[in-house]
């Protein structure tokens, strides 16, 4: 399938406006990439993708992750992160993508985990702080991913984990473990 083709057909599975976060994802997914030494096509490909089931019936992602023996317990958690994990199967069985490391950037873009990728670091950090996002402390982190992908991105976990925490919700352990993982990363380099 090419890039024309799966971008009409993602486009089709979600509304305008997730289309056009879709897109800033992918802009800023290749500024992201490029600036860090990424491929910078891969790169958009998993944003492409990132949200190709955010909008389908819960009970769908659920079947996907339950049925293909996907991390279940996922299920036990925010139905925000269901459709990163059902992406990431469609992705490969219905868009052909068959790159693994496009395949978990899709599937890691709302949870992270220790020990990411670059590649999952930037389409990770492309859907946090692209240019629709609008939301207190993404300026400063904009401006961190200038100088640093992975102090952005724990900056970003940051937030993300704080807004868990203020809304009284359960936080995913692997959101836990990439933060943990990205400070052990970041003291070593000091």
């Amino acid at each position: 399938m090419d890039r024309q083709e799966m971008i009409d057909r993602v486009r089709a599975e979600m509304p305008e406006k997730r289309w056009l976060h879709t897109e800033g994802v992918m802009a800023t997914a290749i500024v992201l990439a490029e600036r860090y030494g990424e491929d910078p096509q891969r790169a958009e490909l998993a944003a492409i993708l990132h949200d190709v089931a955010k909008f389908w019936p819960v009970d769908r992602q659920a079947a996907i992750i339950r049925d293909n023996a996907l991390s279940s317990d996922v299920l036990d958690y925010d139905k925000e992160l269901w459709h990163a994990l059902a992406g990431a199967w469609v992705a490969q069985r219905e868009y052909g993508v068959t790159d693994p490391e496009v395949l978990d950037a899709i599937n890691y873009h709302t949870s992270g985990r220790r020990g990411m990728t670059k590649l999952e670091k930037v389409v990770w950090l492309a859907d946090y702080i692209e240019p629709g996002r609008n939301f207190p402390g993404v300026d400063d982190i904009r401006a961190l991913a200038e100088q640093s992908l992975d102090r952005a991105v724990l900056a970003g976990l940051d937030g993300t984990i704080g807004v868990l925490i203020a809304r009284g919700k359960r936080i995913y352990p692997l959101t836990v473990e990439a933060r943990n993982g990205l400070i052990e990363e970041l003291s070593g380099k000091s």
